[in-house]
């Protein structure tokens, strides 16, 4: 199967994909995965035992999530992105792929993401969401109130995409959810010993959630639903 037919960058402009560049620039797209690769994509997702986003590996993965991470760090995708977000030669810089198939509520804290991120991306690929803004991607005014919105909140369902460029203000997160909740997240970063630095870091969480999941998962049964984290 090849990537291309997955993410298409032309299908970005579809007459309902969002850009805005106040606060700070961001782009939400819908229906950028054919519905056709559906059942292919829920049979090659990795089989996550933890919550958290982990280090993207091929070994993993089936066939058709491998080639939507390809198509999603390609040259073409990253300059298609870089664009519309005002950002020259994004696909100069490495790239960091991490993925998610559980949360708890300890998850999606407000926060900007950290310095070492030009900008990330979001594909999401859940075939259904319960009726509630739990877990639903929200672009955000401020750091402290999660109802300051800057634009709609984003379901998480299949083939919505989401990228936005690290800013100081770039304030994003989501109401506490847990459950399934499968994403496959793109940074590009400014170094690739940035890259090899969270590699690692990655490595270590997976390892350590395998182990003392159960704790994790009650750290943050009871987080505030406007809770951040400075990056």
């Amino acid at each position: 199967m090849r990537a291309a037919v997955l993410l298409d960058p032309a299908r970005l402009d579809r007459p309902d994909t969002v850009v805005q560049q106040d606060p700070f620039p961001f782009m939400v797209a819908h229906g950028q995965l054919p519905d056709e690769v559906r059942g292919d994509i829920d049979r090659d997702f990795p089989r996550y035992a933890s919550a958290g986003f982990f280090p993207y590996d091929p070994v993993d993965c089936g066939p058709s999530v491998n080639a939507l991470v390809e198509n999603m760090t390609s040259a073409a995708f990253a300059r298609a992105v870089g664009l519309r977000l005002g950002i020259e030669n994004l696909d100069q810089y490495p790239t960091l792929v991490t993925l998610c198939r559980l949360l708890n509520k300890r998850h999606g804290t407000i926060h900007t993401d950290s310095k070492s991120k030009i900008a990330t991306a979001l594909i999401y690929l859940n075939a259904q969401w319960p009726d509630s803004s739990d877990g639903c991607l929200r672009f955000l005014h401020r750091i402290d109130d999660i109802d300051s919105v800057v634009a709609p909140e984003l379901i998480p369902l299949y083939g919505e995409f989401a990228v936005f460029k690290r800013c100081e203000n770039s304030f994003h997160g989501h109401l506490p959810y847990e459950g399934e909740r499968r994403v496959i997240q793109v940074a590009w970063l400014t170094s690739e010993e940035e890259k090899l630095r969270k590699t690692k870091r990655g490595k270590f969480s997976r390892v350590f959630k395998k182990v003392f999941g159960r704790l994790d998962t009650r750290l943050g049964a009871g987080r505030d639903r406007n809770a951040s984290h400075r990056d």
